[in-house]
């Protein structure tokens, strides 16, 4: 049997981007700043958390572990991202693509595990306060944080290992901003397999994004059915202040995935791809530091109380040293 003459892409070219140099410099800074500002905000609530020994309870492990996997979730894609917006040639090896889409989702769905932990943490502490301690332990929080990220990190290897043994023998061009399944495999060379396989990875998108969203509903429909049975203002007021920061970044994160990800047949045009793409993998995380931190009061008063300590010490050190001149 003849075997047909292939040329194996060894790299993608990201056609996405501005052409424009003025254009990329108006992305390229407003992008850096977001970038900067996730990985700085995430930064001190991690950092507030491990050093306020009234915030180690299982709700603030669970944020400053979101905060952790936010820092390398927006990690696997926005600085190549950036570097793409400054470069002549926007373009990523074929193994740098499959190891930052693996990053890219591994992470990602590491937070939906923990986001769907997150809502379960919240449900026992508004609908069991009683029996919540001695089940939410310290150990049984460690565990489910690792879990998740066992989880996350394994699901994606079979996907990216199907990947990376298909042919790819046409356009490099990828009409996107990063690696991601969808558009990577539309450049692989049309076969029946291929098609299929397509299928399978959407069906499997859509079993992870709608099991996790149907256990994270029916846990706020628990916790507001237990929230309105709450006689005082005051106590229906703090269990609700506790669980709408992270139903908002329930509803940012997962209505952007599901949009992308629960398309099946459904086609975008390339300006809409690209918008849903930049809200779950950039917005979503820029909003999260701003929620966890303006709507939460014990982290709020943490940072005020740190920046005060901070001023004070620098306060005498420059005394110190005007003594000494």
């Amino acid at each position: 049997m003849e075997i047909p003459n292939r040329t194996t892409v060894q790299e993608f070219i990201f056609s996405a981007f501005p052409y424009s140099w003025v254009k990329s410099v108006v992305c390229f800074v407003p992008l850096l700043f977001i970038y900067a500002f996730i990985v700085v905000g995430n930064l001190v609530i991690i950092t507030v958390v491990q050093l306020n020994t009234h915030l180690h309870t299982p709700m603030y492990t669970f944020i400053s572990a979101l905060s952790f996997l936010e820092i390398w979730y927006t990690t696997a894609t926005i600085p190549k991202m950036l570097s793409s917006l400054l470069s002549e040639r926007r373009s990523i090896s074929f193994n740098g693509c499959l190891l930052q889409m693996y990053f890219f989702h591994s992470t990602g769905i590491s937070e939906v595990c923990l986001l769907t932990v997150m809502a379960f943490d919240r449900y026992l502490a508004i609908c069991s306060p009683l029996h919540y301690p001695s089940i939410m332990t310290p150990k049984l929080c460690t565990q489910l944080t690792l879990s998740c990220c066992v989880c996350g990190f394994i699901t994606p290897l079979p996907e990216i290992a199907w990947i990376s043994t298909l042919p790819f023998c046409g356009s490099n061009h990828l009409e996107h901003i990063f690696c991601d399944f969808l558009p990577v495999l539309r450049l692989a060379c049309t076969d029946t397999r291929a098609i299929v396989m397509i299928q399978v990875v959407d069906v499997i998108h859509a079993v992870e994004i709608i099991t996790a969203v149907m256990l994270i509903f029916m846990s706020y429909v628990g916790i507001v059915a237990i929230i309105l049975r709450i006689r005082s203002a005051g106590g229906c007021h703090k269990a609700f202040s506790t669980c709408v920061s992270h139903f908002i970044v329930f509803s940012l994160f997962f209505g952007s995935v599901a949009l992308m990800y629960l398309r099946f047949s459904a086609t975008y045009s390339l300006f809409w791809d690209i918008a849903i793409a930049l809200a779950f993998a950039v917005l979503s995380p820029f909003f999260n530091p701003i929620i966890y931190s303006l709507r939460n009061k014990e982290i709020k008063e943490a940072i005020k109380k740190h920046i005060g300590q901070a001023k004070i010490f620098f306060s005498i050190r420059l005394g110190t040293s005007s003594k000494i001149f």
